[in-house]
């Protein structure tokens, strides 16, 4: 079938309700932006989220934390920035393991609606957290619950076991063609 015939096809069968686990992935940007927009379509249904920001520095306060501050959405970073400019990587990395610990509580207490873990690509391609661990946890997770993982390198096996994988695909960008650095409000 070609892209044409897809489009607008309508949904045959009955209507399955299940919560997804939903990669957003690849070089482009964006990954992050659209998780934060399911985070407000679902902040206007009243649905109890949280996010998990990793690798971002803890105490943060980018644009998407103070929105989320003054929304009241639970929105948490743990990690010392850049990765590559970290000055002592196993802090770094145990940084990411203990947003993970975190995290996988909230998945499992059946509290929330949508959890997002954002950036959360990078300690799995690192390989400071076990995919195999990852996919378990998202075995167990409630039924309705609604997981999105962002970041580039998604794991092979993570792919495998998401339900909707989307990869954001850069065609051009400021900082390449004109050296525009990131802008607040546009990227943080």
């Amino acid at each position: 079938m070609t892209e044409e015939t897809t489009e607008h096809q309508p949904v045959k069968g009955p209507r399955i309700k299940k919560g997804l686990v939903v990669v957003n992935t690849g070089n482009g940007k964006g990954k992050t932006t659209a998780a934060l927009g399911v985070l407000f379509r679902a902040w206007g249904r009243d649905m109890k989220i949280q996010m998990f920001q990793f690798l971002k520095h803890t105490g943060s306060q980018f644009g998407e934390s103070r929105a989320a501050k003054k929304l009241g959405i639970e929105m948490g970073a743990m990690g010392d920035g850049f990765t590559w400019r970290t000055k002592n990587m196993d802090e770094t990395q145990d940084l990411g393991r203990a947003q993970w610990e975190k995290a996988k509580e909230a998945i499992l207490s059946d509290e929330y609606e949508i959890i997002i873990l954002d950036e959360f690509t990078y300690p799995m391609h690192y390989g400071w957290i076990d995919v195999a661990d990852v996919i378990e946890v998202l075995k167990q997770k409630p039924e309705m619950l609604h997981i999105i993982i962002t970041g580039r390198y998604a794991p092979d096996e993570l792919i495998e076991f998401a339900d909707l994988v989307t990869e954001m695909k850069e065609i051009k960008h400021p900082y390449r063609e004109q050296g525009i650095k990131a802008q607040p409000g546009l990227e943080f």
